[in-house]
């Protein structure tokens, strides 16, 4: 007869290829994101009127609304799955997003939170700022945070429990050009790009789904995409200014 130590190691063994085995037949989405057409010129932030920030900064602020690598490429994209996706519970990551602020702007300019996760704000900088969102549906909350010490940021902790809205703003009112976007899904099949445009979207069950392509200003764009167990599909998108009518 077995011992009951050689039945619970034969569980966990058998539970452990299981795991491996829904791994390895999870695919992945990727692509690159890129700018089409004539670059606007985008004017830098003057913030001279504020002696502390200015110092931080010397000289003006980039205008962060379009933020472009070689070729082009975009960051500041969200990419995520719309549709085709399982409705259940999926595990919520007990690390929380975290958004900075340092040197008077927002770090990074847009984050992606799934909700139940936490969103972790600090203030890096010597200099007062307050975290006031422009949220919906989600809890909207307007706090102050002092000036931070040397190595010692301040944190303020909000748990994201809603994502029936657009990705709303985060703002500071005591500097008007300090601005974040907050992306929301209730799932983790999402990513948001940095200057090389690429993304990734990893874990995803064989199937067809629907994704977006998503910028604080030009228009959205989807496209779809099908993935296979254990492969990887790739999809890439071009965004551009709206021609005029």
């Amino acid at each position: 007869m077995k011992s009951t130590t050689m039945i619970k190691t034969t569980v966990l063994l058998m539970g452990l290829v299981l795991i491996a085995g829904v791994a390895a037949q999870a695919g992945t989405i990727t692509g690159t994101v890129k700018y089409e057409g004539k670059v606007p010129p985008l004017k830098p932030i003057d913030i001279s009127s504020n002696p502390a920030c200015h110092a931080m900064q010397h000289g003006p602020v980039v205008n962060e609304m379009l933020v472009l690598g070689e070729g082009q490429t975009m960051a500041n994209i969200v990419v995520s799955v719309t549709s085709g996706l399982e409705k259940k519970d999926y595990p919520v990551s007990s690390e929380p997003v975290v958004l900075d602020q340092k040197n008077c702007v927002y770090i990074p300019h847009v984050v992606g939170v799934q909700a139940g996760q936490q969103l972790k704000i600090l203030n890096s900088d010597n200099t007062m700022h307050n975290v006031h969102s422009l949220s919906r549906v989600n809890k909207a909350f307007n706090a102050g945070m002092l000036a931070a010490k040397p190595g010692q940021p301040k944190e303020l902790l909000k748990t994201i429990s809603k994502v029936e809205e657009k990705p709303f703003i985060i703002k500071c009112d005591v500097h008007p050009w300090m601005r974040a976007y907050v992306f929301t899904a209730d799932h983790p099949f999402f990513a948001v790009t940095k200057e090389d445009g690429k993304f990734s979207i990893d874990g995803l069950p064989a199937g067809t789904y629907e994704i977006r392509a998503w910028h604080e200003r030009l228009p959205a764009q989807t496209g779809t995409v099908t993935v296979t167990a254990d492969g990887t599909a790739t999809i890439d998108f071009a965004l551009a200014i709206p021609k005029k009518k």
